[in-house]
């Protein structure tokens, strides 16, 4: 049986794969990132910034649980084609977004760096080699900073950018404004879930207007070989 829906994958840019690890392994995570930004679920005296930074660079504990759930390694094969992705055990960077006016707005249109330039550094090109992962770590509701994805915006981007090989800050603008006409979708969902995204979907953060924190990580999923429009995985398919 299949974990997730790969024709509304390929259509979408994204699906979103419902209980890829239990409630309680999320919840477990978000209890050990308030500590070690050194702030409180229970003291929102201490909520001084809209976004504050942690991270899981070593995928122990609850942290390593999430990234080898068996769902989400199914779910990448059923993506990426068996073989077609590097397994991660870390979630890497976790933006926690508190319920306080933005101080400065990082909610613009984009989609991530994912190919490595020779002498350096990132740039967005037509042979990506990551896809992005949201976990969501705490309970993500429509006013809660859920990232806002334009359905089926990868296909845009993809057509906006080919042959090209640009800055990211250069891509912003130009995925943004092919882009701007679809449809937006949002990531919510509870401690456990995940969101897998093609690497041309074009997504931004949200101002936060709820009441409790945040916590979701965005992590790459380095695919095994750059993705071209003629391969035959879903992520091929869906710019083809």
């Amino acid at each position: 049986m299949a974990i997730i829906d790969v024709d509304r994958f390929i259509a979408d840019g994204f699906v979103k794969l419902e209980a890829a690890a239990p409630r309680e392994v999320g919840d477990a995570a978000r209890a050990l990132l308030w500590g070690q930004i050194g702030l409180s679920a229970d003291d929102s005296a201490g909520w001084k910034q809209p976004v504050v930074w942690a991270s899981d660079l070593t995928g122990v504990g609850p942290f390593g649980q999430l990234m080898r759930s068996p769902r989400l390694a199914g779910a990448l094969d059923e993506i990426c084609g068996p073989g077609g992705w590097t397994p991660r055990g870390a979630l890497g960077m976790i933006p926690v977004r508190f319920p306080l006016p933005p101080v400065v707005d990082d909610r613009g249109w984009h989609i991530d760096a994912n190919a490595a330039q020779p002498g350096g550094g990132y740039l967005c090109s037509g042979r990506p080699e990551s896809m992005l992962l949201l976990v969501l770590l705490s309970d993500v509701g429509p006013d809660d900073a859920p990232t806002r994805i334009r359905v089926g915006s990868h296909r845009d981007a993809a057509a906006a950018m080919a042959g090209l090989a640009i800055d990211p800050f250069e891509a912003g603008p130009l995925v943004d404004a092919a882009s701007a006409h679809r449809p937006l979708a949002y990531a919510t969902g509870v401690p456990g879930d995940m969101y897998l995204v093609h690497p041309f979907t074009v997504h931004a953060a949200d101002e936060h207007r709820g009441a409790e924190p945040r916590f979701m990580s965005q992590g790459p999923i380095f695919l095994a070989e750059p993705l071209t429009s003629e391969g035959t995985n879903a992520l091929a398919r869906a710019i083809a």
